[in-house]
């Protein structure tokens, strides 16, 4: 989806056309995932670009996509760039447990002072 999203309309309210655009990236993102994935990979993956104009846009993640949406229209803006393209995703694998399990950090001294045993009258 590569999309610069209008917020003007003459008859829909301003905060009812922001809710409408944050479902349209919620129902494209949805459906993308729906899609059968391809041998050998694990998940969709998402890049995602959002910015005031096409030329202006930033990559964010996919999670503050919502967020950017919401400061756009805090700076009241009747106009904005929104890009999400759907890639491929491979899970790193974590050791199993026959595999040699990475090194463990190096043990850090007691944060405790080991207190000497005090000599007592007629100890030698």
């Amino acid at each position: 989806m590569k999309k610069t999203f209008n917020l003007t309309h003459p008859k829909i309210k301003y905060p009812r056309m922001v809710e409408a655009v944050k479902n349209e990236v919620r129902k494209y993102i949805k459906r993308e995932r729906r899609k059968e994935l391809p041998e050998g990979t694990d998940f969709w993956d998402f890049d995602c670009r959002f910015g005031d104009t096409e030329a202006e846009a930033k990559e964010v993640h996919l999670a503050e996509i919502d967020d950017c949406i919401t400061d756009a229209e805090r700076r009241s803006l009747t106009l904005f760039y929104v890009e999400i393209l759907a890639k491929e995703g491979i899970r790193a694998k974590k050791p199993k447990p026959g595999e040699e399990p990475p090194e463990p950090p190096e043990p850090v001294e007691p944060l405790t002072p080991v207190i000497p045993k005090l000599k007592t009258f007629g100890d030698d």
